[in-house]
């Protein structure tokens, strides 16, 4: 089994097609630095339009109450088990904390801001330039979209979400094939002889 929440799949991972589909604000830097992968980027001198260019998602200094969030939909639905808020090379412009609420979408043909979110990572404190690591210990339900809520405003590098891949039940419908080994369908390697 997983030592920790980290060697769990990340459930939000692009390349599984997970995605930033809605945000509040990026107007310094794109929501989809969220999901990219590796890990984030410093380029000295490089500057945009809007002011130096950042890897990762950003928005403006708010003016007014409330808070800057944004939306992902998830390449891999499943049971959260644990986030990384990555701040690298965001020091003096990272959110001072950040939350996350789940649900479980069963109609894409809902907007995004129409999900119905409950929490499950309550206001949380973040530190700068740093992977800012929170197991999650909501009750385990199946979760196809998050929104993370940065308080109030400010630059996030990355977000990985791990957890335990729970595809839709109708995937092992009778008389279909389903590969029992991928990752899609909740298989999870747990041991190997060399990890070299």
């Amino acid at each position: 089994m997983a030592s920790t929440f980290t060697d769990l799949p990340d459930l939000a991972a692009q390349r599984l097609g997970g995605a930033v589909i809605a945000a509040s604000d990026e107007f310094f830097a794109p929501k989809e630095g969220l999901v990219k992968p590796g890990a984030p980027e410093w380029r000295e001198g490089v500057y945009t339009e809007r002011g130096k260019w950042m890897d990762g998602w950003e928005t403006r200094r708010r003016r007014s109450p409330g808070h800057d969030w944004a939306i992902i939909r998830l390449g891999l639905p499943g049971v959260v088990r644990g986030v990384v808020i990555d701040t690298t090379h965001f020091t003096g412009n990272f959110p001072e904390f950040a939350g996350l609420d789940a649900c479980a979408a069963a109609d894409s043909a809902v907007a995004a801001t129409d999900l119905p979110f409950r929490p499950m990572l309550p206001k949380s404190p973040l530190k700068g330039n740093r992977a800012n690591s929170f197991e999650v210990t909501a009750k385990p339900n199946r979760v196809t979209h998050l929104r993370l809520n940065i308080y109030p405003d400010g630059g996030i590098a990355r977000l990985r979400v791990h957890g335990e891949p729970l595809p839709d039940e109708t995937v092992f419908r009778p008389g279909r094939e389903v590969d029992l080994a991928g990752v899609e369908n909740g298989a999870l390697g747990v041991s190997a002889s060399d990890m070299h």
